[in-house]
């Protein structure tokens, strides 16, 4: 559910501007697997987040442009941290209002290295620094989705199911309260670090989740957005490696990420669990995941955590010889432990298609219809529309699935059910 390309994230001027063809689109893919990176680094180095912004996008707009004519450099994160450093020195220089600006300025070309204790990544250490205990969960994640990811605000609010308007909102409070209260973009010491696992966690799952399967766009998968989902669920597990929250993501991504190869057909079109060829499953990463959700859960024996209830049943799914024979019973029972820790609309609309698949689709229908909050959700309505349409129930399969196709969909999902209304 999550950031756009790289011609998205830098407005209408850098649209603009970007060459186009082969060599255009080479470039702009290196800049959108490196932006993030850049901008985390920016935001250390800077502690400020708007400074950091405008100077990478500076840098971006300026690779975009000259990239294609003069070639890729040999070390393009290299370049473009230059770039956008010495951007934010010329904007210090030049709003300087008092003495000692300039040597703030003069300190950017050489910045000092990280202490021993700190994260070596910036990316990780940038999630932690907005998940500052200061804000709501809620915020600490949209911040960071935003901030981290490049990510649009609307990307950010179908994320996290709100309105734009009400995440616009959000945002620049955050901001604020964030500058007012002197909030320092650092990693905090390692006893705060449990109290923020909670919102980095769900920062790096919602990374992986929009790479998993985007949003919007062309493509149903955006391999550079789940290989950093992947990369910084590792990366927790090697900085806690005792949580069994950070245990249970990164199993959860492994297990989901274990089917990457068998989820387009030929032709580019979604295909849903029933219809993959299970012996394209990544098995080695099946193995590792279910290995982390037995080691999750003997941490967890009485205190159920919501990423190792959602492993165990990617577990289920991974380990069924084939679609005929998954332990539905142990998938529901996994999803009812789940609402008691995470009882969310979407969870419940989850559970609900499994209770279609054991007791068939009329029953699926009616915990479906008992479901609200989830209007502008494409999900949702896809989900009535395919169980109405098991039912028999043709016009209203359509009806239903025209409002999920009335909402952000990526081009294969659209495509897959623009095929289920003509069916209808």
């Amino acid at each position: 559910m999550l950031t756009g390309d790289a011609a998205s994230q830098q407005g209408p001027a850098a649209d603009a501007a970007r060459p186009h063809g082969p060599a255009a689109d080479a470039a702009a893919q290196v800049i959108r697997a490196e932006r993030s990176r850049i901008l985390a680094t920016l935001i250390r180095v800077t502690g400020n987040v708007d400074l950091a912004e405008d100077a990478t996008q500076d840098a971006v707009v300026r690779a975009l442009q000259t990239w294609p004519r003069d070639g890729i450099p040999d070390n393009p994160r290299g370049w473009l941290l230059v770039v956008a450093q010495r951007r934010a020195v010329d904007v210090i220089r030049r709003e300087a209002r008092r003495a000692g600006k300039e040597a703030e300025a003069l300190a950017l070309l050489d910045p000092a290295p990280d202490s021993p204790e700190a994260v070596r990544d910036d990316l990780l250490r940038l999630v932690f620094t907005c998940c500052h205990p200061a804000l709501s969960l809620d915020t600490q994640v949209a911040l960071a989705l935003r901030t981290l990811g490049g990510l649009a605000t609307a990307e950010v609010a179908r994320a996290l199911v709100v309105p734009e308007a009400t995440m616009t909102k959000r945002l620049t409070r955050a901001k604020l309260k964030i500058k007012r209260a002197g909030i320092p973009y650092r990693i905090p010491p390692a006893e705060e670090l449990p109290g923020r696992l909670a919102g980095v966690a769900a920062t790096v799952y919602l990374i992986f989740n929009e790479g998993y399967a985007a949003g919007t766009g062309d493509d149903l998968i955006r391999v550079g957005l789940a290989d950093e989902g992947l990369r910084l669920a590792r990366l927790l597990v090697d900085l806690m490696p005792d949580e069994p929250t950070a245990l249970g993501l990164l199993a959860l991504v492994l297990l989901q990420d274990s089917r990457r190869l068998a989820r387009v057909d030929d032709d580019g079109r979604p295909l849903l669990l029933a219809e993959q060829d299970r012996l394209l499953w990544d098995r080695a990463a099946i193995t590792s995941g279910v290995a982390l959700v037995g080691q999750a859960l003997s941490r967890t024996p009485d205190n159920p955590d919501r990423y190792v209830v959602q492993a165990a049943i990617a577990a289920c799914h991974a380990l069924a010889p084939s679609y005929d024979r998954t332990p539905w019973d142990a998938v529901i029972s996994w999803y009812d432990v789940l609402l008691t820790v995470h009882d969310t609309p979407v969870v419940r609309l989850n559970r609900a298609a499994a209770v279609a698949e054991r007791d068939g689709p009329a029953a699926g229908l009616a915990l479906v219809g008992a479901i609200g909050g989830l209007a502008g959700y494409p999900w949702f309505h896809a989900t009535r529309g395919e169980l109405l349409y098991r039912l028999g129930r043709a016009d209203e399969a359509a009806t239903a699935y025209r409002a999920a196709l009335a909402l952000d969909l990526n081009g294969p999902q659209a495509a897959r059910l623009r095929d289920r209304l003509a069916d209808c």
